[in-house]
C-alpha cells in the first residue's frame, strides 16, 4: 500500500518541497486515498496513501508523534500490528489511530532502528528524528516493498519508484555498464543497490540505514537465515518427511493467515497451479468461505495455449470461491503492453508483467487486496533447473549456476552491446561467487536458494507483482514469502524440495487438501504466447522502438545485432528459450516510455 517520497539536505539550505511534492504526485496510482506531506528543518517528507487498515484520517501519513518527536512516512503493511500495539501499551505508550504506521512510530520510540526486527511484514519506511535531524531509512526481510534513492553531496532523496524520483529531477540518467550486463545476463533482473540507471539505487532488502545530518550512513542487514541443517527453525525435525510435511503445512497456515488483516476486502490471485490453489485451500481450511478469486487467460498464439481456466474453474468449485474469471483478446496486446512498461519500476523482460498489469485492472474494481503464490518457486525450489545445480559439489556451486541460469556467457554479453559498453570483466559470475562463497549454505542447492530469494527474486518476480498491481491501487500480498516460512524453507532437507520434480514438500501438503489433478499437473505459468513468440502488433512495437532516432543515439546495442534479429526475431535465443530481441527491446521501450534521453 502506498507510495513515499522525501529529501534529505546536507549542505544547510531547506529542502526542495516543489520536487518532493512533484515525487508524490507522481505515485498517485499507488495511494489514490490520500496525499500528504510534512517537513522540518533539512527534510521533507511526502506520501500517497491507499487506505487498507484504519480507513479514518487518523491514519493519514507522513504521521507525526510529538511526544516521541518523531515523523514517519510507510509503505506496506505490518501484519502483526495488533499484537505489536499491545505489547507496546504495556510497555507505556499511548495510540491514537488503529493504524499500523502509528505501530510502527511507536516500536520506533520504543527500539530505535532495530524496530525492523519485530514488524512482521512488507514495508519500506523513513523515520525522522526531530532533535537529532538523523533520517532511518528501513526495508522488509524479503525486499517486498521498494525503495529508491537518489544522492549527491548536497542532498539524498529517496521514493517508492524509480519514476518518481525522475519527476523529482537532478538525476543521472546515464546507463549503468554493470546493471546493463547483469540485465542482459539474469533475464531483465538487476539486484540492489544497483539500478540500470547510474544515478539511482536501491535500498536492499533487509536493511536499515541510519543518514545523519551530515550525510554520513550506516547499514545494518538485520536478517539472513543460514541455509543449514541442525538450527534455528525445524532443528527438530531432523530428515523425517513427516514431520517437515506437518511444519510447512502449519507455517504456510500461519503466513496466510496473517494476510488477511486488513479493514477492506481481501482476494486471491488463482492462476490454478499449485501455489495460488495451496493458498485458497488454506484460507477454506481456516474458516474463510466465499473468498473472492480471479483469473485471466489470453487468446492462444503460433498453437500455444493462453490461458489455464481449466485448473483454476476446478479449484474454485472445488472450494466454493466467489470466482472471476477474465479473457483477454488479443487485439488489446498493444494497449496493455504501454501500460504495464509504464508501471515498471526499472524494465522488465518476464512477459507476464503484461498479465499482471491487465489482471490488476479487473481485480482492483473488486479489492483492494489480494493474496498471491509468487515466490513460491525460488522459497521451495521449484525450477527446472535446480536439479541440475544441487548435483553440483559446495565448491562448484557458482560456476553450476551460471552454466543453468545465465542467459548467455560474458562474450555472449559483449557482442550485443556497442564496444563502448562492453565489458572486460564478467561482473555478474563475479556477484555470483562472492554469494556464493558466503559463510553458511551447506549444499550447492542452498546457496543458490540463498542467492535467489535474498538477492535476485526481489528483483523478478516480486517488484513485477508490486508494481503492476499497485499501478491500480491493489495491493499484493505473498504468503509463500513470510519470513518464518522462509526460514523453515531454508533448513529444510534439499531432497525434501526438489522431490516430485520440485516443489515436492509443497506438493505433499497440496496432496491434503487439493484434488490430485491441480498437485499433478505439469508446472504451468502465465502465457502471454503474443508476446513469447513475437507476434504482430508486439514485433511492430518492438522495431519501432529499436529503430527510433533515440536510440540510435544513445547506442546501446549493436546495429548489426539488432538489425539481424528484427530480421529473424525466432531465431535469436538465450540459453533458455527466451527472445533476445525482447530483451534488447524491453530495456529500449521502457526508457522511451520514462523520457529517459
Amino acid at each position: 500500500m502506498c507510495g513515499l517520497s522525501g529529501e534529505v539536505r546536507f549542505d544547510g539550505r531547506r529542502p526542495d518541497l516543489a520536487a518532493v511534492e512533484r515525487m508524490t504526485d507522481e505515485m498517485s496510482d499507488r495511494g489514490p486515498d490520500g496525499r500528504g506531506a510534512w517537513s522540518q528543518g533539512a527534510v521533507a517528507l511526502g506520501h500517497r496513501r491507499l487506505k487498507i487498515i484504519d480507513l479514518s484520517e487518523s491514519g493519514a501519513q507522513p504521521m507525526t508523534d510529538p511526544h516521541l518527536g518523531i515523523t514517519a512516512a510507510f509503505n506496506g503493511c505490518i501484519y502483526n500490528h495488533r499484537e505489536l500495539r499491545r505489547r507496546l501499551e504495556g510497555l507505556g505508550h499511548r495510540f491514537f489511530s488503529d493504524s499500523d504506521t502509528e505501530v510502527l512510530a511507536k516500536a520506533y520510540g520504543q527500539w530505535g532502528p532495530a524496530c525492523a526486527e519485530h514488524l512482521l511484514g512488507m514495508f519500506a519506511f523513513a523515520v525522522v528524528e526531530h532533535h537529532t535531524g538523523r533520517v532511518v531509512l528501513g526495508r522488509d526481510r524479503l525486499g517486498i516493498k521498494p525503495l529508491y534513492l537518489t544522492e549527491d553531496a548536497d542532498r539524498l532523496r529517496f521514493a517508492s519508484t524509480l519514476p518518481a524520483l525522475l519527476a523529482g529531477g537532478g538525476v543521472d540518467t546515464g546507463i549503468d555498464a554493470v546493471a546493463l550486463h547483469q540485465y542482459l545476463s539474469w533475464h531483465g533482473t538487476v539486484p540492489a543497490p544497483r539500478t540500470v540507471l547510474r544515478g539511482v539505487r536501491k535500498l536492499p532488502q533487509a536493511t536499515v540505514r541510519v543518514i545523519e545530518p551530515d550525510g554520513t550512513s550506516t547499514d545494518h542487514c538485520y536478517w539472513q537465515p543460514s541455509y543449514t541443517r541442525g538450527a534455528g527453525p525445524g532443528a527438530g525435525l531432523g530428515d523425517d518427511p513427516e514431520a517437515w510435511r506437518e511444519a510447512v503445512h502449519e507455517a504456510l497456515g500461519r503466513a496466510v493467515r496473517r494476510r488477511m488483516v486488513a479493514d477492506v476486502p481481501v482476494g486471491v490471485l488463482l492462476s490454478g497451479g499449485l501455489d495460488s490453489s495451496l493458498i485458497v485451500a488454506l484460507l477454506e481450511e481456516h474458516g474463510q468461505s466465499g473468498t473472492a478469486t480471479f483469473a485471466m487467460g489470453f487468446e492462444s498464439e503460433s498453437g500455444q495455449e493462453g490461458d489455464e481456466f481449466h485448473y483454476s474453474d476446478l479449484v474454485a468449485r472445488r472450494f466454493g470461491t466467489d470466482h472471476h474469471q477474465f479473457m483477454i483478446p488479443s487485439d488489446r496486446l498493444p494497449a496493455a503492453l504501454e501500460g504495464a512498461i509504464a508501471a515498471m519500476d526499472e524494465p522488465m523482460v518476464s512477459h507476464d508483467s503484461v498479465a499482471f498489469h491487465l489482471l490488476a485492472e479487473q481485480v482492483a474494481k473488486d479489492v483492494k487486496v489480494v493474496l498471491c503464490g509468487q515466490g513460491a518457486d525460488e522459497v521451495f525450489a521449484g525450477y527446472h533447473w535446480y536439479p541440475g545445480i544441487a548435483g553440483a559439489a559446495r565448491p562448484d556451486a557458482a560456476d553450476a549456476y551460471a552454466d543453468a541460469y545465465f542467459d548467455r556467457t560474458h562474450h555472449g554479453v559483449n557482442d550485443l552491446l556497442h564496444p563502448d559498453l562492453a565489458a572486460d570483466r564478467d561482473t555478474p559470475r563475479e556477484f555470483v561467487a562472492a554469494h556464493m562463497a558466503a559463510p553458511g549454505a551447506q549444499t550447492a542447492l542452498d546457496a543458490t536458494l540463498r542467492l535467489d530469494v535474498h538477492a535476485l527474486m526481489a528483483d523478478d518476480p516480486v517488484k513485477r507483482v508490486d508494481n503492476m498491481t499497485m499501478a491500480w491501487g491493489l495491493e499484493a500480498r505473498v504468503p509463500f514469502l513470510d519470513h518464518e516460512l522462509v526460514e523453515l524453507a531454508a533448513a529444510c532437507p534439499p531432497r525434501l524440495k526438489l522431490g516430485q520434480g520440485g516443489k515436492g514438500i509443497l506438493k505433499d501438503v497440496g496432496r491434503r487438501v487439493l484434488p490430485r489433478e491441480v498437485v499433478d499437473r505439469p508446472k504451468g505459468y502465465f502465457p502471454v504466447p503474443a508476446v513469447r513468440h513475437m507476434a504482430e502488433p508486439v514485433l511492430t512495437r518492438v522495431r519501432d522502438a529499436l529503430t527510433a532516432p533515440e536510440a540510435r543515439r544513445r547506442g546501446i546495442f549493436d546495429q548489426g545485432r539488432v538489425a539481424d534479429m528484427l530480421a529473424n526475431p525466432a531465431r535469436h535465443r538465450t540459453k533458455r528459450g527466451a527472445s533476445t530481441l525482447w530483451q534488447v527491446a524491453s530495456l529500449e521501450i521502457w526508457l522511451q516510455t520514462h523520457g529517459i534521453a
